[in-house]
């Protein structure tokens, strides 16, 4: 790949425009490689590392569109906006520079991983009932679960109409009266996991989605975002 200015690398990701990225340059709030950034100065996409008020700025998978993913942090809807004044995810994304829109949701008290773009096509791939990518949530739950409970909370439940299907769950800790689950879901009924640990009789004291097949939330903090990589986009679309 050949090395390109600075100032268009931010345009080419969508997150300022030339002037714009110049004069955030020359104030120091860009680095390459660690060190402060100067006007002018070229890059390699995807070698050199590229950092914007502390935040790495990643090249977006080259197809035109744009792909995030947001660490949502518990208050935020998934929503565009909202009537009522609340919170909405768009609000944590607004630097991106483009339009984008959630693929799927986490409800208001839910956190973690939420992918966002603007490709209407693999919105539609990943949101139909017939997708196969799981989704992975770390789930805290009040008191200490014994195995049988774990056992029966895996098991297939009606919902609207519809039996569920099983849910592969583990045991991830125990502690302070408490438990921590791990559940793989391949379908994602309104609050289904909510639903299930209600009907069971469960407190769930805290809900994160930590991974959507291969892609994990990692040490991305609450309320951050960064570009998927091409090999993630091409992971999704397969």
């Amino acid at each position: 790949m050949e090395p390109i200015r600075l100032q268009k690398y931010f345009t080419d990701c969508g997150l300022l425009s030339r002037r714009a990225a110049e004069a955030e340059i020359a104030a120091g709030r860009v680095k390459v490689n660690g060190q402060r950034a100067e006007v002018g100065q070229k890059i390699i996409p995807g070698v050199d590392r590229v950092e914007y008020r502390g935040k790495s700025v990643l090249p977006p998978a080259r197809t035109g569109h744009t792909y995030v993913m947001l660490n949502k942090p518990r208050g935020y809807l998934t929503s565009m906006t909202d009537d009522r004044g609340r919170r909405c995810v768009t609000e944590l994304v607004a630097d991106v520079g483009r339009r984008i829109y959630p693929v799927g949701r986490l409800d208001l008290e839910s956190e973690g991983l939420l992918l966002l773009t603007d490709d209407g096509d693999l919105t539609y791939k990943l949101t139909h009932p017939r997708h196969e990518i799981p989704k992975i949530y770390h789930v805290k739950l009040a008191g200490d679960i014994t195995a049988e409970e774990v056992e029966r909370l895996s098991r297939p439940i009606e919902l609207d109409g519809y039996m569920t299907q099983p849910v592969e769950i583990s045991v991830v800790s125990r502690r302070d009266n408490a438990t921590t689950l791990r559940m793989v879901l391949y379908e994602g009924r309104n609050r289904q996991i909510r639903r299930m640990c209600a009907a069971q009789g469960f407190e769930v004291l805290r809900l994160c989605r930590v991974a959507i097949g291969d892609l994990k939330l990692g040490n991305l903090a609450p309320g951050k975002w960064r570009y998927l990589t091409r090999t993630q986009v091409e992971y999704l679309k397969r």
